[in-house]
């Protein structure tokens, strides 16, 4: 007679049985192997990786001490940051909420206006700010105005798409009741759906607001405005001093950023 309880208590618990793990360890050789293939295929130069140490205390013995000379050429920069991402957040809004309110399935007024909205969405988020700073740059000629459109138009599609699935989460009673007294369209959505979706608006608002802080800081690479202007002109000249300075403002604008949102996201939220 075998003992039940003895050969339980041989046994070892194991969390994948044998097909599970040869799944799993084909997939890591996979993994393995296409990590390897992109990193062999993108033709890095591997001495200058190993003396990148080398070149970074050069560098940064060379930027120290930071030169303070021109802090209120900086400073001035840095406004012009703050107004660009500003001014881009503010417009954005114009035609992200319109965009937004066609892209949701349950406010769309047909599906080629759904398509049209998140066509919209795509190809704004598809790209990048550089790149709609050096198209504004080419329409427009260097300045602020570029930098503004290029934040602008890259907004669009990240307030649009977290503002279109607010706007399909929202509980459909309040919309059906006030359909069911004959309500306007205009009014449906205004004590409907916008109260509902406030507060969304207001988070999503704020936290773009602070990305688009961060992403105007290297407009002026392009020729896009803002502080990257002077930035790209101390690194073409060597002034590395001066590059420091720049740097630690920037981070200090970021940081200044992040603890304003902090604070209004805690508001709202």
């Amino acid at each position: 007679m075998v003992d039940n309880s003895s050969a339980a208590q041989g046994r070892v618990w194991q969390r994948y049985d044998g097909r599970q793990r040869l799944i799993r360890y084909v997939v890591l050789l996979l993994s393995m192997m296409v990590l390897y293939w992109a990193v062999s295929d993108i033709d890095i130069f591997w001495p200058w990786v190993w003396d990148a140490p080398n070149q970074i205390g050069s560098l940064g013995a060379r930027m120290w001490p930071p030169d303070p000379s021109g802090l209120g050429e900086i400073v001035a920069a840095l406004l012009e940051t703050v107004h660009i991402a500003t001014l881009a957040t503010a417009l954005t809004i114009f035609v992200a909420l319109p965009v937004s309110y066609i892209a949701a399935q349950n406010t769309t007024p047909n599906r080629a206006c759904l398509w049209l909205g998140r066509f919209i969405l795509v190809a704004s988020r598809s790209v990048n700010t550089i790149i709609w700073a050096l198209l504004f740059v080419a329409i427009f000629g260097p300045g602020v105005l570029a930098g503004i459109l290029a934040i602008m138009f890259r907004s669009i599609g990240f307030v649009g798409k977290l503002m279109g699935e607010a706007i399909e989460e929202i509980d459909r009673r309040p919309v059906e009741a006030m359909q069911a007294t004959g309500a306007s369209k205009a009014k449906v959505i205004a004590y409907a759906v916008v109260p509902q979706v406030m507060p969304a608006f207001f988070a999503i608002i704020i936290l773009r607001w602070d990305i688009n802080i961060r992403e105007s800081t290297v407009l002026g690479l392009v020729g896009a405005g803002g502080i990257g202007v002077i930035l790209q002109g101390a690194i073409d000249t060597f002034a590395w001093p001066t590059v420091a300075t720049i740097l630690i403002a920037i981070i200090t604008l970021v940081l200044l950023g992040e603890a304003i949102t902090g604070v209004l996201r805690r508001k709202v939220i």
